[in-house]
């Protein structure tokens, strides 16, 4: 990634990603593209992005199902373009959490200045990716934790398990949760996979992992982050790195 604002633009119509991505980046942005809700979660769990630009007629799911599967970890701006614009289907965008909803077809101009309003409501969430919680630093941007004993990196995955968490502390956050938040879809992970997981990430950041008191388990439901916690998650960490 560069210093650059990133733009992740969804949209399955070609001859609009090919106008949007010249546009973008002869305005100084950094431009990722992919054509399905599916792509895009993944694309969100894998890399920071400053907005992403949302068409809502994908081939794979309905765009206002990617914002809501992506409201569950994150306050990235989203801006809706979409050729529907009924002001129930704009009402239910922005109801799911959509930043801003444009119309196609669209000024260049309008969409522009839209971005820029949306990138200053954003640097607030993009400051928050710089959390100091419980004595340790945690920089999502860049993917470390600071700990008293050093610097550690962390995993796509793994930063968004610990976001997750942290965004919602003194709340229990279920393993339904944290799949769609980290895999995008329940059919790509399950229960283990999240223990797996969470065992990842607390060698990384517990002072003593066989006791967790960040990682907090709560049996058969899923995970919160606390300053103590009962047992620890009986299965051991994997030895790859996700």
């Amino acid at each position: 990634m560069t210093n650059k604002p990133s733009i992740l633009v969804v949209d399955d119509e070609e001859q609009m990603l090919r106008v949007l991505r010249p546009t973008l980046e002869a305005q100084d942005y950094s431009v990722a593209t992919v054509t399905t809700g599916e792509a895009a979660l993944q694309a969100l769990a894998a890399e920071s992005f400053s907005v992403m630009i949302l068409d809502l007629g994908l081939p794979d799911m309905d765009g206002k199902e990617v914002i809501r599967r992506a409201r569950a970890w994150t306050n990235l701006p989203i801006i809706v373009l979409s050729a529907r614009d009924a002001d129930t289907e704009k009402i239910a965008a922005l109801d799911d959490g959509a930043e801003d909803y444009l119309a196609k077809p669209f000024s260049v101009g309008e969409l522009l200045a839209r971005i820029r309003v949306a990138l200053r409501s954003g640097e607030a969430a993009v400051n928050a990716q710089t959390l100091t919680v419980a004595g340790l630093e945690f920089d999502f941007r860049r993917r470390r934790a600071k700990l008293a004993r050093g610097e550690v990196s962390l995993s796509g995955r793994e930063t968004q398990f610990l976001r997750l968490l942290l965004e919602r502390r003194g709340q229990v956050v279920t393993h339904r949760e944290i799949i769609l938040a980290v895999w995008g879809d329940l059919d790509r992970a399950d229960a283990q996979f999240v223990r797996v997981l969470a065992g990842q990430v607390r060698h990384k950041v517990e002072e003593n992992p066989s006791e967790p008191r960040l990682i907090v388990t709560v049996p058969g439901v899923g995970y919160q982050f606390g300053e103590t916690a009962p047992d620890a998650d009986p299965v051991a960490p994997a030895a790859a790195h996700s």
